[in-house]
């Protein structure tokens, strides 16, 4: 368990630790020489083989509000301290709301200097604290009244701290979700002679095994991580798990490349962003309200960074109102779906709120539009009652794995599904499953086939439509992964068709009369024997003496069968030759494309003839050109077998 002191400069947190684990933890000589604490300081008492107790010692000079940000995130219970000769000061007010604002839920509060009060002034520090705690979480928490130099009182403290670790560890090994992905808060970097890198933090999250397989990187930077040992709660280990300060010494990266509020994570955790949505809430005293634009210190995990604040339901937020913004960063930052943060004013002198982060990676336009405040206020509502329905019916693509991983903080495999929610399995291996509900999913599926039938009625010489093209006809917005699942589950269900690239419904279909079905077998021979220059609709009609009208609504036909493709009007290509076309242009690198001259020469075609396939291609949605290079586009599903 991991106890992070609070409270106002010299009120005794520093003496109160050393009290309780023989561990002075104000280790620069300017903090010893000055007698205040200046950076966090770290000690551990061993209650037994399981349980460590990690103290975390915040500076509480009101210059130094960042510092105790920093160690007071991802703390599991808070001891607030205040000298009883003295009382409540402003740090004091400041940090009890800070502990507020990041979500603590457990907590006592220590009067401490016992020998300088005299019993008034301990009577008026106890009824200030009745008053100044009534409506937070340390309202019905215990008060321990000590001594911190003769040790009165420190023993029944002690012990109220043990028996707690013991409760919580005890929780923690019921759990069955305390897994999901890992994630350490870097508050320190420093290097140790023979042994390299060391970073230090605090586990927000999931474990780590030095014998596992998951893969770490340093976040923000996205830089692969060696571990080559780690220290949990000061002690050697080989694994580190949520609610533990640990030390990792990391191989192959200097000191210098890693900065407080950096994270070593799971390579699946984060997406940097510049932009957050959040829920915030301001706290009720503020001078002026906060308006679009606003300047801010940010403080989340360990960093501490400048944003501006973009209220998306209302101009202006006002002292004590709680609301969705967004946060747009000054550099690319990492957090997940309920990371708490706090925020201050511009000059960092005073603490206007905080809150919590609804999605990680919010978007730069459409911010305020109906649509994504009801999907902010889902996310907002699944974070406080984990009822996941309400969530999948604002989701209008369903949601990936890997974000609901990240939503959830668990494994989703062993997630208990809502009611009419599916599970949407990759078509590929480079897709990710969907999980999506039943009232989102079938509209989805129904778009699909209005499209197809509209696209039927005006196109109706074309054999259908191929994906990439129908995807951006009915949603070019569409994830990829649940546009190649909606596509496979209507062809499973027989509502929709596919004759080689091309998508139907079942009703668009032609059919060849004895006399059609001759010519039709004329027709396929010339454009087979003609290759990669196959004959024009008008030198077909000379060599078979037919009417050229005869041999364009055959033609079309054809192709509506998949038999033959129309280059362009009037000129067919047999489906063979439009494949090995397709499989020649793959051949070339897919960074670098192909241009026009080179296939020209590839083929021994002319210029011309050349540039109307590449156009064919770039039409039906197999390639894209750019500039003069032509490149096949990722997403297309044509010719991949």
């Amino acid at each position: 368990m991991i106890i992070g002191t609070a409270g106002h400069i010299d009120h005794g947190k520093t003496a109160l630790v050393r009290a309780l684990t023989g561990i002075h933890t104000d280790r620069l000589k300017d903090e010893q020489e000055r007698g205040i604490t200046i950076s966090l300081g770290y000690a551990y008492q061993q209650l037994d083989q399981d349980i460590t107790l990690g103290f975390v010692d915040v500076p509480g000079h009101e210059g130094l509000i960042h510092t105790m940000v920093a160690g007071a995130t991802g703390i599991d219970y808070a001891m607030l301290v205040v000298a009883a000769d003295d009382g409540i000061m402003p740090q004091t007010i400041e940090h009890i709301a800070i502990l507020s604002l990041l979500g603590l839920s457990q907590g006592c509060v220590v009067i401490t200097k016992q020998d300088k009060a005299q019993p008034e002034q301990l009577a008026r520090t106890q009824q200030q604290l009745s008053q100044a705690l009534a409506n937070t979480f340390l309202a019905t928490a215990p008060h321990f009244i000590i001594d911190s130099l003769s040790g009165a009182g420190i023993a029944n403290l002690s012990s109220y701290l043990q028996q707690i670790a013991h409760q919580q560890e005890a929780r923690r090994q019921q759990a069955t979700t305390r897994t999901g992905l890992f994630r350490l808060a870097i508050d320190r970097a420093f290097t140790l002679k023979g042994q390299g890198t060391v970073v230090t933090g605090t586990v927000h999250g999931g474990a780590f095994d030095l014998q596992g397989e998951s893969r770490l990187r340093l976040m923000p930077a996205n830089t692969p991580i060696r571990v080559r040992s780690i220290h949990a709660q000061n002690r050697p280990d080989t694994r580190a798990h949520a609610g533990q300060r640990c030390a990792f010494n990391i191989a192959n990266i200097a000191k210098e490349a890693v900065n407080r509020g950096d994270w070593l994570a799971d390579e699946r955790c984060f997406t940097p962003s510049m932009r957050m949505d959040v829920e915030l809430q301001l706290l009720a005293n503020l001078p002026q309200p906060l308006t679009t634009w606003t300047p801010l210190h940010v403080h989340i995990g360990a960093d501490h960074v400048m944003a501006h604040l973009v209220p998306l339901v209302q101009e202006s937020v006002h002292g004590g109102q709680q609301t969705l913004a967004q946060l747009v960063f000054e550099r690319p930052l990492c957090a997940m779906p309920g990371d708490r943060f706090i925020i201050r004013n511009a000059q960092a002198r005073h603490t206007l709120g905080g809150g919590r982060v609804l999605d990680a990676k919010g978007p730069d336009r459409k911010r305020r539009s109906p649509a994504r405040l009801a999907w902010l206020a889902a996310i907002a509502d699944y974070l406080t009652s984990q009822n996941l329905a309400p969530l999948l019916q604002q989701a209008p693509y369903g949601i990936a794995s890997p974000d609901l991983q990240r939503l959830v903080k668990g494994e989703v495999e062993q997630l208990a599904l809502p009611d009419e929610s599916v599970w949407l399995k990759p078509a590929t291996s480079k897709q990710v499953a969907v999980l999506i509900h039943q009232g989102v999913w079938q509209p989805l599926l129904q778009r699909i086939e209005t499209t197809l039938e509209q696209a039927h009625q005006r196109y109706p010489d074309e054999p259908g439509i191929e994906a990439a093209r129908l995807r951006r006809m009915t949603d070019p917005s569409m994830p990829l992964s649940l546009w190649q699942s909606a596509l496979h589950t209507l062809v499973q269900q027989q509502r929709l068709r596919v004759k080689g690239a091309w998508y139907h419904l079942p009703q668009h279909t032609v059919s060849f009369s004895e006399q059609e079905q001759h010519l039709a077998e004329q027709i396929l021979s010339l454009s087979h024997q003609g290759r990669y220059d196959p004959p024009w609709v008008r030198d077909m009609a000379t060599l078979l003496e037919v009417p050229e009208q005869d041999i364009r609504q055959l033609g079309r036909k054809l192709v509506q069968h998949g038999k033959l493709y129309q280059v362009q009007p009037d000129l067919l290509y047999h489906h063979q030759h439009i494949e090995q076309l397709a499989q020649l242009l793959r051949q070339y690198p897919q960074d670098q494309g192909v241009k026009a001259a080179e296939l020209r020469d590839e083929l021994g075609l002319g210029r011309k003839r050349t540039l109307q396939i590449l156009e064919f291609f770039q039409r039906i949605g197999y390639s894209r050109r750019l500039q003069d290079k032509h490149f096949i586009r990722s997403d297309n599903m044509l010719f991949t077998s």
